[in-house]
């Protein structure tokens, strides 16, 4: 019998590739995505489809509440989201602060309940620079924690801790998979913007890949 394993499934490149690398790694996967006001929730619609084409488990959590007590981010409140590569200091604009302490801590909750001992989520190198939260550091003081907070031990799983977005993306062509379901832009808008970090660090890697982005951009 599959081991039940949980995904933390945004619909954008990087938890898309951790997805087919658990269901490829014969895990039964249940996926978990949340709606925390992001502008860009967009991308909940992209993951939805994914779960559906592939019989996957999907939840949809409501958590755009927390707004209330961690707001400042340009991807939850009323501020232009900046243009530019991940590495400028406009970028930290971009952070939610202590979301990913709270989309983990959520998450091993629904790992508890269904007698899972794994929380995928897809932090990479490249989010280093700006996301105190996506750092080898957290990973770890997060995966003490989680192995004493419950009476059966969580284990968070980051496959892409150490690799790019270009390293991501070559491991998810060599499985075959196909970009356009995903979604990475900041803008929620009918097409990708091209010029926010999350665009600009997406197209860099189908550059290096020598591959083609198959989304439109404006």
């Amino acid at each position: 019998m599959s081991e039940n394993v949980v995904v933390i499934y945004s619909g954008g490149m990087d938890s898309f590739t951790v997805l087919h690398k658990a269901l490829k790694a014969g895990k039964k996967v249940h996926a978990l995505s949340f709606n925390y006001g992001q502008r860009h929730k967009k991308e909940l619609d992209y993951a939805a489809n994914v779960c559906n084409s592939l019989n996957v488990p999907h939840k949809i959590v409501d958590i755009s509440a927390i707004n209330t007590l961690i707001g400042g981010s340009a991807l939850t409140s009323d501020i232009e989201v900046p243009e530019g590569h991940y590495e400028e200091p406009s970028m930290k604009q971009t952070v939610v602060p202590n979301r990913n302490m709270i989309l983990l801590s959520l998450a091993v909750g629904y790992a508890v309940s269904l007698d899972a001992n794994e929380v995928y989520y897809g932090a990479h190198s490249g989010d280093h620079a700006i996301y105190p939260d996506c750092r080898p550091e957290f990973v770890h003081k997060m995966n003490d924690v989680c192995g004493i907070a419950n009476y059966t031990p969580v284990t968070i799983m980051t496959p892409y801790i150490d690799d790019s977005k270009t390293a991501i993306l070559t491991d998810g062509l060599s499985m075959g998979l196909d970009y356009g379901q995903t979604w990475t832009c900041y803008n929620g808008r009918e097409k990708a913007c091209g010029k926010c970090g999350a665009c600009e660090e997406r197209l860099e890697a189908f550059k290096e890949n020598s591959a083609v982005d198959p989304l439109e951009y404006e």
